[in-house]
């Protein structure tokens, strides 16, 4: 069977180089005899497996040797209620930025657990747009300010990032780590799941500056405490190993394609060639605002609900799966993250213009 044009949110498409390796060492992981699906997280095998990936992570995002990267479980979601228990000990007050579903619904999560503001919301416009902010929007005495730096559902991204001054800024880039070079020192801790960009679901990334670490509730699940879990080197318990595993290969496969400015300027050139299409025609509308776009989620409508299902049915059916939008918003969505090859995105441009050219709106 041909592989389809996976434009799934996520879980979504690896590169099939990395697939491919997968596959070739699926049974036997090198000299070990046996599938890293089988082998102890204490044996020198998957201790070299996990090193590597964690090594190599830091070289690609060039992060300092004053943070943490945790490989972990939980999914980001999970992350929602951990950076509560973790970084919102000091005053108990934390404010967020509203920008889509998910940043919403951490908010709703850290609501529990302390005194939590909104600061700045994009509902107004169906979160359309990325909200601006400056640090004096921000409670000074704020353990930390909450954001997420793209937006699966709606198509969002920041194009800066906040000035929050001496509060740690947290970052959810579950559905953009890894697409283009970010300055991690500006961020106290950026998380992310990682089955969009990075490896199957099962691991969430954490990387976290040291000094944040150490400070928990009393009350800490142990499997939340984040500095438990460096001080194990992620290995309090037996952690997501496949993933890992995935996620290092990955690794490495960006790596041997320049890293992540070669990255960004390849998703940047794909992007354009479905948002340039769009700019160019009326059939079809992109609601997001395009200093807010997003490179890795593509969102746009016919405006016409019907219209909207039909051009999802028939894109199926041709081979470009996932392409309905979320059930929230409607429409069509095309997550393009960086293992979507520029062919596939083009032949989505193509069937597109078909599309229009053989359903005349009324």
């Amino acid at each position: 069977m041909n592989r389809v044009y996976n434009f799934s949110a996520g879980p979504s498409m690896l590169p099939l180089p990395v697939l491919e390796q997968a596959q070739r060492e699926l049974i036997c992981y090198g000299e070990s005899g046996m599938s890293v699906m089988e082998m102890s997280h204490r044996s020198p095998d998957y201790e070299a497996i996990i090193n590597q990936a964690q090594a190599d992570l830091r070289t690609l995002m060039n992060i300092p040797d004053n943070y943490k990267v945790l490989f972990l479980q939980g999914g980001a979601s999970t992350v929602f209620a951990s950076v509560c228990y973790n970084l919102l000990t000091g005053s108990g007050k934390a404010d967020y930025i509203v920008s889509g579903q998910f940043s919403k619904k951490a908010a709703q999560e850290a609501k529990k657990y302390g005194d939590i503001k909104i600061v700045a919301s994009s509902e107004d416009k169906n979160n359309t747009y990325i909200p601006k902010t400056c640090r004096e929007d921000f409670r000074p005495d704020a353990d930390y300010v909450h954001i997420c730096f793209n937006n699966t559902i709606y198509g969002t991204k920041y194009n800066y990032i906040p000035d929050t001054g001496d509060i740690p800024l947290v970052a959810d880039m579950s559905s953009c780590i890894l697409s283009e070079p970010v300055d991690v020192t500006k961020f106290g801790v950026i998380y992310a799941g990682a089955q969009k960009n990075v490896a199957p679901a099962g691991l969430t990334i954490v990387i976290v500056r040291e000094d944040l670490l150490g400070k928990c509730r009393p009350d800490t699940p142990a499997m939340f405490d984040w500095k438990l879990m460096a001080d194990n080197d992620s290995m309090y318990n037996t952690p997501p190993c496949y993933p890992i595993y995935v996620a290092g290969l990955v690794f490495k496969y960006i790596l041997g394609l320049g890293g992540l400015n070669a990255m960004k300027a390849y998703n940047e050139n794909k992007a354009a060639v479905l948002y340039d299409y769009l700019d160019s025609q009326s059939y079809y509308t992109a609601p997001v605002e395009k200093d807010s776009r997003s490179m890795m989620n593509v969102t746009f409508v016919t405006g016409n609900p019907d219209l909207d299902k039909k051009f999802a049915s028939e894109a199926g059916k041709a081979g470009f799966k996932n392409i309905k939008g979320h059930r929230s918003v409607g429409g069509m969505r095309a997550s393009i993250y960086n293992a979507m090859s520029t062919e596939g995105v083009e032949a989505l441009v193509k069937f597109m213009k078909d599309f229009a050219e053989n359903n005349p709106k009324a």
